[in-house]
């Protein structure tokens, strides 16, 4: 099965930065990558998309803060999170929509299991 490991987490003050990486494994084709994230107590959100063309769409609460990138040849999408607030305090999860190869299958949605921020005032 395909696997999306993230990396990059962790504690940090209010208006530091922090990076995620999510290193999708297996042969693939991949489509739209991107970070959602949750917080306790409220529902999953997208905060990041990138298409396989580059195009990116942000949720509001993130724009001009966070930028999303992405290394097609490593199958890797990053996540930079610049003057991050408390309310940034989440779990995040990577996504991939993508066609597994071996199988010839559609192209479907693949997560990550998730790597936690927490952003102290």
């Amino acid at each position: 099965q395909v696997q999306l490991v993230e990396s990059g987490g962790g504690l940090v003050q209010a208006g530091g930065s922090l990076r995620l990486s999510c290193k999708a494994s297996g042969s693939m084709r991949i489509n739209a990558m991107g970070w959602y994230r949750q917080a306790p107590g409220k529902q999953r959100e997208l905060v990041a998309v990138i298409s396989s063309g580059g195009t990116t769409n942000y949720a509001d609460s993130v724009k001009g803060r966070f930028t999303i990138s992405r290394d097609n040849a490593k199958n890797t999408v990053y996540l930079q999170m610049n003057s991050l607030k408390p309310e940034d305090t989440a779990d995040y999860y990577c996504n991939c929509n993508a066609k597994r190869l071996a199988l010839g299958s559609p192209a479907r949605d693949y997560w990550g299991q998730g790597t936690q921020v927490i952003v102290s005032s």
